[in-house]
């Protein structure tokens, strides 16, 4: 009896002609619909007009998906894509030597929350409602289901995994001619951020942290980027520069967001309740 899954899905949904529709890309509008949803929800409770979502909405989609890819460029090959022949692959799915349609193979969470608070900060000098911190604490909320959804994604692309494990639960990845079954790290993560979506619902249910501006932004980054943080240990490197690292680049980048996280925890309790906070 084997003591380990293997796996040898396809990543691919269909294929049509020279298109295929892969269940990474499938899962990641899955997760920004169903984040609508949630968000769209407390917007009624809280009598906020319908299109100060819509037009969020657009803010937020465009600022993560943008911050994600920058930040994979920048963080994890700035050798390739900060270079004058390759550059425009940062923003354009394309390849230019040869050319040909590659999507955007390469997304980065910590660029991605960077992303959606810089658009959020945008939106917020064109909307008169809420005030910065209310309108990202619910945003924040349903974010980690959309980070397992993506999580459930690399699981189906069979990438972002573990070292080799003995566990039983260990998976092996036939597609990348894997030997030896290794930490399905992305269900680690998928299960982790669920609960942290979980935990952020609960808690916003009492008033008494609802209002507390800033605090469910500071409870998502503390452990979304702690989880991270660990689970990171048993990943493999993800990049060549980070053989021999001590810390690799999610650990260090989590560090900054888990401290910003604490920060805004702290400010949260401190602070008196305003309605344009």
């Amino acid at each position: 009896m084997l003591n380990y899954v293997t796996w040898n899905v396809s990543p691919e949904i269909f294929t049509i002609g020279g298109f295929s529709l892969r269940y990474y890309s499938a899962f990641f509008a899955i997760g920004f619909i169903l984040a609508y949803f949630i968000i769209k929800h407390y917007y009624r409770k809280e009598n906020i007009p319908q299109k100060e979502l819509d037009r969020l909405t657009v803010f937020v989609v465009l600022g993560g998906i943008i911050g994600a890819r920058l930040g994979h460029c920048i963080f994890y090959e700035p050798s390739y894509f900060l270079t004058s022949k390759h550059w425009p692959e940062m923003i354009l799915p394309f390849s230019f030597s040869p050319f040909k349609f590659t999507g955007y193979q390469g997304l980065a969470s910590h660029g991605g929350a960077i992303g959606v608070i810089v658009a959020v900060f945008i939106y917020k000098f064109r909307s008169k409602q809420d005030g910065f911190l209310a309108i990202i604490d619910k945003i924040a909320i349903p974010t980690g289901f959309v980070g397992a959804l993506i999580r459930f994604g690399n699981l189906m692309n069979s990438e972002i995994y573990g070292y080799p494990t003995d566990l039983p639960w260990g998976f092996l990845f036939v597609r990348n001619g894997d030997t030896l079954p290794c930490h399905p790290t992305q269900i680690y993560e998928t299960l982790c951020y669920i609960v942290v979506s979980v935990v952020l619902i609960l808690l916003y249910r009492r008033k008494s942290f609802a209002e507390k501006h800033g605090f469910m932004l500071g409870m998502f980054l503390i452990m979304v980027f702690t989880a991270r943080f660990f689970i990171e240990f048993l990943k493999q490197t993800q990049e060549a520069f980070e053989e021999g690292m001590s810390l690799n680049m999610g650990q260090i980048l989590s560090i900054p967001a888990i401290v910003c996280g604490i920060v805004l925890v702290i400010y949260a309790f401190r602070t008196k309740k305003t309605a344009k906070q």
